[in-house]
């Protein structure tokens, strides 16, 4: 082992899965929580279920959706914030690879779930932080971009196509899709996910005739998606996927053609390996990534700087919209408004977007300082809150803010 862990995580409702990078060992259990009734002890997982089976736990389950909901919990006369709860799960899963290696000290985590929420986001980096994990250490992707990182750490080979993922588990079937689309400048890697009508109940498989309709299902699901389209691979994750003789025609229909894997930790490895490229100076992935969590447009400004017209790119195509914050300050000159222009990924499509000063106060051109803020409340929602920042002590500065939000 290096320094510390090198950490990849994948959480949902159903269950959460650790890896360490570099390593084969990793670990799955339920993402539930149970609390001893008298010894006021905490389990996860299988144990929890086991002590509530047993009667002497009570059990805690779907943590995300409840932190989501800014929920409350009561185990016996206690009620427990769910962001609590989360935080506690979450220290008991990290002690599976500190027992393993021996050692409580994080060098890079990354965390990966179904959907990025900025209320949960930010809930998960405070639960890191306070089981004592700097926040600079911690990232938190989609399952896209973790699937992105898998693809892309194997063989080329695998990805010269494309590549399409079927998850299925307890929660339904999602199926994502991968492709490469190589420019003169840079590589463009797309990834796409889409949640499926067909998804069923796992519960059918435990009888010959429910597998035969669920594999009937999944044929005619991977007829429509796959037609027409060439693959270098085609990836199989989730519960349903851990045993596939149910899936006899399925299994036959992908295999014609396509090189077939299965891979139950696929998220959590792909996010093990982003954390280790933390690690890097340079980055093992040169790639521009547009996914799940990732800017599809670039917000940039005209500025004049040293005399010269320069451009300033504020956020690109790419970027992971829920860590852009970027500050900057401009000195308006003979104009009312900033100027933000938009460009799309293919640079084929350009909007400018102007918002006006409305409220600032009136002063001599070029002796108002505005300080500009840009944040993303997702991907196509940019948040920019102007400040009157005024100029020295001629033009003190006022209070006035403007906050407006633009669809990119």
């Amino acid at each position: 082992m290096m320094d510390g862990l090198v950490l990849g995580i994948d959480l949902c409702d159903e269950y959460t899965q650790i890896c360490c990078a570099d390593e084969d060992q990793s670990w799955m259990l339920p993402t539930v929580i149970c609390k001893h009734k008298t010894t006021d002890a905490w389990y996860i997982g299988e144990d929890a279920y086991a002590h509530t089976l047993f009667g002497d736990g009570i059990i805690v389950d779907k943590l995300v959706k409840l932190t989501v909901k800014n929920g409350m919990a009561t185990l016996g006369a206690t009620r427990y914030q769910a962001a609590e709860l989360l935080k506690m799960f979450l220290g008991k899963v990290l002690e599976f690879p500190e027992q393993k290696f021996g050692t409580m000290s994080v060098s890079q985590l990354v965390l990966t779930i179904p959907k990025l929420e900025p209320a949960l986001i930010e809930i998960l980096y405070l639960c890191f932080e306070q089981l004592q994990i700097p926040r600079k250490r911690i990232h938190i992707i989609s399952r896209s971009e973790a699937f992105t990182y898998y693809v892309l750490s194997q063989k080329r080979e695998i990805w010269n196509n494309q590549v399409g993922l079927f998850h299925l588990t307890a929660e339904g079937l999602c199926y994502y899709e991968l492709k490469v689309q190589r420019g003169l400048k840079k590589t463009t890697v797309f990834t796409e996910c889409e949640t499926m009508e067909e998804g069923f109940n796992l519960d059918i498989l435990d009888t010959p005739s429910g597998a035969r309709l669920a594999d009937k299902i999944l044929c005619s699901c991977g007829e429509r998606l796959l037609q027409r389209k060439l693959y270098s691979s085609i990836f199989l994750s989730g519960k349903g996927f851990e045993q596939q003789a149910w899936a006899e025609d399925f299994m036959k229909f992908l295999c014609s053609k396509r090189k077939v894997y299965v891979e139950p930790v696929l998220f959590a490895r792909g996010a093990a390996f982003r954390a280790a490229d933390f690690l890097h100076d340079k980055t093992s992935y040169p790639f521009i990534f547009i996914c799940d969590g990732r800017l599809k447009t670039s917000v940039s400004l005209n500025v004049l700087h040293k005399g010269q017209d320069t451009v300033v790119t504020v956020a690109a195509a790419g970027d992971n919209w829920y860590e852009c914050d970027t500050i900057l300050e401009v000195i308006p000159d003979e104009q009312d408004t900033i100027d933000f222009l938009l460009t799309s990924l293919d640079g084929r499509s350009r909007r400018l977007i102007r918002l006006p000063l409305e409220g600032f106060p009136k002063r001599p051109n070029r002796t108002t300082k505005v300080q500009i803020q840009i944040s993303f409340l997702d991907d196509q929602t940019m948040v920019v809150l102007l400040t009157d920042r005024g100029f020295g002590e001629l033009f003190p500065a006022s209070k006035i803010q403007i906050r407006q939000e633009v669809m990119l």
